[in-house]
């Protein structure tokens, strides 16, 4: 999938502009990363646009234990919104990663987030 198709369904998603849904598509697997193991997000790198990979490369072993709620606000600090634009985006990356990456990939990543991630990825977590 490409760049622009990818940042047009979080979009869609979400309900936001193109801006707005490359700030929040990249602050989310920023603080993805940060979140979950390195070789993780290196796997799930591999079914993002080129444009996104580093977003998900890069982030400091092990990885970093936060809950959701922390989860969100870095996001909206990354992407400079507000907390609720933050959540629908977060619910936007995910559901277009899910449309896109194979399911046993995002389940492994879901694995390694707790159960409080739940509403935020949309399935359990």
């Amino acid at each position: 999938m490409k760049y622009d198709e990818f940042i047009t369904k979080v979009g869609g998603h979400a309900d936001v502009s193109l801006q707005a849904a490359g700030a929040l598509t990249a602050a989310t697997l920023q603080t993805l990363a940060e979140r979950i193991s390195g070789g993780e997000a290196a796997q799930l790198a591999r079914y993002v646009p080129a444009e996104l990979e580093p977003h998900l490369t890069g982030a400091d072993e092990p990885a970093q234990r936060f809950g959701a709620e922390e989860f969100v606000r870095r996001v909206a600090e990354r992407a400079g919104t507000d907390p609720e634009r933050a959540e629908a985006g977060i619910r936007a990356v995910f559901a277009t990663l899910r449309e896109e990456t194979p399911r046993e990939q995002l389940e492994d990543v879901l694995t390694q987030l707790p159960k409080d991630y739940s509403s935020l990825v949309g399935a359990k977590a």
